[in-house]
Parts: structure tokens; sequence; C-alpha cells
């Protein structure tokens, strides 16, 4: 509410860094991070584990809609409704399917890219650790929850990342990960985006 009421003033362009909703800078890096991988976006499935009230949730969502990759998720937490019925419009252009599956088994079977974030985003009270370490714990991404996955799978996490709390340290430091290429691509997908904005 309070970027559109700045953009709403703004005679010059105004750039999302991050917000509760989405996290706009962060789909251009991982975007390009996954062409980057694959050579292609098309015929790939994502999956993400955690928090599910979540801007990267919400965003990840869209992207995938958006370009036509389909999505499964598994989790504790609520989604927008605005979030569902802008993602189903999508879909309907493109042809990608969202789907939100009961357990994290079931989203990680046959995918080619697995996402995570942080159980304690920018925001969650301290004290609310335990709980939440808790209650996500069941959708924690294991090495042994990654062999269900396609062959040629890629993790990924928008960093930063607690080993041991949304992947395990074998995941994150293993050779499926993408985690660096993708927090280095932020630089140069945000220093293009900078560019166009500006010409």
């Amino acid at each position: 509410e309070t970027l559109h009421k700045l953009i709403d003033v703004c005679s010059i362009p105004v750039l999302n860094a991050l917000d509760d909703f989405a996290h706009p800078m962060q789909m251009l890096a991982d975007i390009q991070t996954i062409i980057e991988k694959f050579g292609t976006y098309e015929n790939l499935t994502m999956a993400y584990f955690g928090d599910l009230d979540n801007n990267m949730t919400f965003d990840l969502m869209r992207l995938c809609a958006l370009v036509g990759m389909n999505f499964k998720m598994a989790g504790a937490g609520n989604i927008e409704q605005s979030v569902w019925d802008e993602c189903n419009e999508l879909c309907a252009q493109t042809g990608a399917t969202v789907q939100l599956c009961d357990t994290a088994e079931e989203a990680m079977r046959g995918v080619n890219i697995v996402y995570c974030d942080s159980w304690m985003s920018y925001g969650v009270d301290p004290k609310l650790a335990e709980e939440r370490v808790q209650l996500f714990m069941p959708y924690q991404v294991t090495s042994e929850l990654m062999e269900l996955a396609d062959d040629n799978v890629i993790f990924m996490n928008c960093l930063p990342a607690a080993r041991g709390m949304e992947q395990t340290s074998e995941v994150i430091d293993g050779p499926r990960s993408v985690v660096f290429d993708q927090a280095e691509n932020r630089l140069h997908a945000q220093k293009a985006l900078l560019l166009r904005t500006l010409r």
C-alpha cells in the first residue's frame, strides 16, 4: 500500500526491492539462475518447501505461473486468496500448474528445482523460533528427500540460510546447490534492471 502511494506521486521509476507480498528483485535473479543451469525454463517443475505465508512463496508462485513453469509446494501457513486468483489467471494463459501438496514427498517427486527460504524471515518475532521449527520441520529439505527429485535437480535458497533448519548442511553445501550462483545473480539482474530503467 505504501509503495503504491509512492508510485502515485513519483515522476520517476519506483523499483520494489521487497515487500510483505512480493520479492521481484529476487525473482529476476532466480529466473536468470534457472536459465544458466538448464538453458531454458520450459518444461521444468519447481518445488518449494516451508513457510507458505511468505513473500517468497507468493512470488515464486507468480513467477512460475507467468513463465509457464509448473510449481508444487508443501508447508504450513495461509496463502492469500488474491495470490491464488492472480496465479490462476496467469496459469490459464501459460498452461502452468500451481499445486499445494499434502506432504513434502509428494511435492518433491520428479521436480527439477528445489527451493526453500528461511523459517525466520525478516520481521518474525525471535520468540516464535521454537514454535516455527516444530511447525516447519516436516518440510525440511534433506538429502533423502532430494532423492525423490529428477536426476538433474538443483537446490536454491535466496539466503540467508540456516543449516539444519530449512535445509540440511548436506543439501546446501552439496553438488546440487546453486545458492552462491543465485546470490551473485542478484547483482547482475539488478544491474540489468537499472540499465533498462535508466534508458
